[in-house]
């Protein structure tokens, strides 16, 4: 995680503790594929309208967390599901309930742009954390959240009213776009 320093005309600064990647790469914030142009004492990035528009990162403030992640090289081990930073939607937590056992359950709403790509047990990122889909009904689904989330991402300060952001499945997104064109 990383903590936010400035946000402003299209300006994000972010203090982390990550060791410091070169101007021109790119870092995945709450999820959002961001190019680094700055690395000076905290790394900053430049957003776009489109990026305000799609995503949480303009409302966030100083001092607010933000989950981080360098890019994958290739050779890498992929731990999750394959997520690309291109944010399909925003949405709000709607619930969040902590389980006996340390772990969490929350309902997110779910956009009607991205909800034909989203399937029980099927994957989803939420601010770029890949998850399983637990249970998905009409307007929201839900995941459950290990102790060890909780406490390596933003999702474990998230509250009900929060915006997060959404990316759906690679795979699934593909295919929607195919069968489409394909008239399926």
């Amino acid at each position: 995680m990383g903590r936010v320093a400035f946000n402003g005309k299209g300006r994000l600064r972010v203090r982390s503790a990550i060791r410091r990647p070169p101007r021109g790469a790119s870092v995945a914030v709450n999820g959002t594929c961001l190019t680094v142009v700055g690395n000076g004492g905290s790394l900053e990035f430049d957003m776009t309208p489109e990026t305000l528009s799609r995503t949480n990162l303009g409302r966030l403030r100083p001092g607010d967390f933000v989950n981080l992640e360098k890019s994958l090289r290739a050779g890498d081990p992929l731990g999750g599901h394959f997520v690309s930073g291109h944010v399909d939607a925003r949405a709000r937590v709607l619930s969040a309930r902590r389980l006996p056992d340390g772990s969490a359950r929350m309902r997110f709403s779910l956009p009607r742009a991205i909800a034909p790509l989203v399937a029980e047990k099927g994957s989803i990122a939420v601010d770029g954390v890949s998850l399983t889909v637990s249970r998905r009904g009409r307007g929201f689904f839900e995941a459950v959240f290990i102790p060890y989330t909780l406490r390596h991402t933003t999702l474990g300060k998230r509250k009900p009213g929060d915006a997060v952001n959404l990316e759906a499945d690679l795979i699934a997104r593909h295919l929607d776009k195919i069968l489409k064109e394909r008239g399926a």
